[in-house]
This record gives structure tokens, C-alpha cells and sequence, in this order.
């Protein structure tokens, strides 16, 4: 099963947190992960997968222009029916990475995906809207990010196969 994250990241930390949630999906048995920078996806995985999860790092309180301009011109990648999930990276608590998640929420909403974060039914970590990494606490959150990836291809799994 192919699971896709598309990113944007300018100085590598939202990138290397899609690293880590695609190493917690691939704990999962035959799950195929693909990481895009959002300059450079292949359309063709993505429309094969089950499951697209976004990552975003957090400029003045909200998304970065590079993905909220890939929703707002990505009328031909279809993501109906497939699980959305969303992470931001930020670097201050109150630097506003669950606005840029509900934005990207908005997105996926729209686009008819099933957005899935695992929430607090399934324990710690408590992921509510999407994984969130700050500065201050980077690497702690490293072992957050990768129960994130296992839960999402957990729940692909889930509803995905027969």
C-alpha cells in the first residue's frame, strides 16, 4: 500500500520530520512510503496512495505560501476518499502551528479526504489536530512523529484492506 507526504521546508526540520513519520509507517507490513518536496511530486504515486499526509513549517501563525498555493492550483490531483493528515513545524509554542494544521484541514476537507490524526482515543501521545515540532523540544518530539506515521498506516491498513 503507497502513502505519500508532500512537504515544504526551507531550513530541513519539516523535512526531517517526514522522514521520521514515513520511518514509523514503514514499521507497518508492506507500506510504501514516497516524501515529495512540494516542488517535485510524483503525481502518479500520489494518486495511488491511500493515505497523503502534509507538512508544513509555521510562518506568522498559519501555513507557508508554498502548499497553501499547491491546494489552491492542484485542481487535477485528485486526494477524494484518501486519508489526509497534517504536521507542522514551528518555533514557538504560541507561533501558531495548529492554525497552519486547521488550514491545511480546510484544504483536505474540501479536497474530500478523510482526515485522521488518531486523536486521544488511542493514548499518549495525545495528537489532536496533527504532530507539532518546536524548536525547543525538536528531537523529543522525533519518537511523537514516528507513532504518528505508524498510526496513519495503521489506519490505511485499516480501512484499505480487505
Amino acid at each position: 500500500m503507497k502513502i505519500s507526504i508532500i512537504y515544504f521546508s526551507k531550513t530541513g526540520k519539516t523535512k526531517e520530520m517526514a522522514g521520521v513519520i514515513a520511518s514509523g509507517m514503514k514499521l507497518e507490513k508492506n507500506i510504501e512510503v514516497g516524501i515529495f518536496h512540494i516542488d517535485n511530486i510524483d503525481y502518479n504515486f500520489v494518486d495511488e496512495s491511500k493515505a497523503v499526509i502534509f507538512g508544513t513549517p509555521t510562518y506568522y501563525a498559519n501555513t507557508c505560501w508554498q502548499i497553501k498555493k499547491w491546494f489552491d492550483e492542484s485542481s487535477g490531483c485528485n486526494l477524494s476518499g484518501k486519508i489526509g493528515s497534517v504536521f507542522a513545524t514551528a518555533n514557538y509554542a504560541q507561533g501558531g502551528a495548529d492554525t497552519a494544521i486547521l488550514t491545511i484541514i480546510n484544504h483536505l476537507m474540501v479536497k474530500g479526504m478523510l482526515v485522521y490524526s488518531g486523536g486521544s482515543s488511542l493514548g499518549q501521545p495525545y495528537i489532536h489536530l496533527g504532530a507539532v515540532a518546536l524548536k525547543e523540544n525538536f528531537e523529543e518530539s522525533k519518537g511523537m512523529f514516528k507513532i504518528f506515521g505508524t498510526r496513519i498506516a495503521k489506519k490505511a491498513i485499516e480501512l484499505f484492506t480487505n
